[in-house]
């Protein structure tokens, strides 16, 4: 029977349940943590937590990206790999005239392409997964035709290859890797674009109700385009990462990363239907996959296969937990 001044949208159990939408990706992290203690004693460790945080920077750096699309309801950037390894091509190839140069070129190349993805989305309204799948294969034919397929090597006896390597390599005062301070700082800045400006507001109504956004003053089609720009920015800023790791451009540098990235957004409780979400639960969502993959290799008997396996299902598990707990919370369906 239901207690008097509690309906099913109101009262302590629907608290609960949208902690748990949006918060519950901290208690999967702490079990995490728990499993890989049993599991190795240095696994607790300072440096092997530090460690799991760089494994994961880029990754993370791609899904807070994302995060901004999905919360504007449209589900994902299924471009975002060839976004990557065409801004570190473009980084590589453009090493000889400076490293300054190379990555505000990388960079650019990041912002025009989303750019486009969010125009042709956000202004001709095509639907967004085919859309960046279509700019993906173009994206990465069009790369593979001008580079043969061929890996871009960093010459590395120059002074400017030898300050890329430090891109990802590096640290600050020795203490801080320079992958975790771009993380901490594309975390911090998608988090103020979120929850503290007017366009964040503007992204979060477009993303729960589309036509009542426009119908009420909201420039919808502009904050759905820069919501695509800047997925498409932090996807360069991950694709120089992913380039200065391996020292070389690669067309192949942003696979997977696509599915990774939505797995973590949607792990940390970010409404795949638009409208919901938090950049802390995004982070949250990437730990969790860090510290899986750090945990699945120490599991006797899981080999490579087993370990995708096991990642396919668990996105599955999250994509219906998540639905359940937006339905228990008065949300529309992921």
């Amino acid at each position: 029977m239901t207690q008097p001044g509690l309906t099913p949208s109101s009262g302590p159990g629907l608290r609960v349940h949208r902690w748990l939408g949006l918060w519950g990706v901290y208690l999967v992290v702490a079990l995490l943590l728990a499993i890989g203690r049993t599991l190795s004693a240095d696994f607790l460790s300072a440096d092997s937590l530090l460690q799991v945080v760089r494994d994961v920077s880029i990754l993370g750096i791609v899904a807070v990206g994302v995060s901004l699309v999905t919360v504007s309801g449209h589900y994902v950037d299924l471009s975002i790999p060839a976004i990557m390894a065409v801004s570190g091509i473009v980084a590589v190839a453009l090493l000889p005239a400076g490293l300054a140069t190379a990555l505000i070129a990388a960079l650019a190349v990041g912002v025009l392409l989303g750019l486009i993805n969010g125009t042709v989305i956000g202004y001709l309204r095509l639907n967004p997964i085919i859309w960046t799948l279509a700019a993906l294969a173009v994206f990465d034919g069009t790369t593979r035709w001008a580079y043969g397929g061929k890996w871009v090597y960093v010459d590395k006896n120059t002074a400017t290859g030898a300050l890329f390597s430090q891109v990802y390599r590096g640290s600050v005062l020795g203490v801080v890797p320079v992958a975790v301070l771009l993380l901490a700082v594309s975390a911090g800045l998608s988090y103020v674009l979120l929850q503290h400006t007017v366009f964040g507001k503007r992204l979060a109504l477009t993303g729960a109700a589309y036509d009542a956004a426009r119908l009420t003053g909201v420039p919808v089609r502009r904050v759905v385009m820069l919501a695509f720009v800047w997925s498409g920015l932090m996807a360069a800023v991950a694709g120089i990462l992913k380039t200065s790791l391996n020292m070389y451009g690669d067309v192949e540098i942003g696979a997977t990363y696509d599915f990774q990235a939505i797995t973590a957004v949607v792990l940390g409780g970010v409404a795949l239907a638009g409208g919901r979400g938090t950049v802390a639960g995004v982070i949250g969502g990437v730990l969790a996959i860090g510290l899986l993959g750090r945990i699945l290799p120490l599991m006797p008997g899981v080999g490579q296969d087993q370990q995708l396996a096991i990642r396919g299902m668990l996105f599955v598990i999250i994509v219906a937990l998540s639905s359940y707990f937006m339905r228990k919370a008065g949300h529309r369906e992921s």
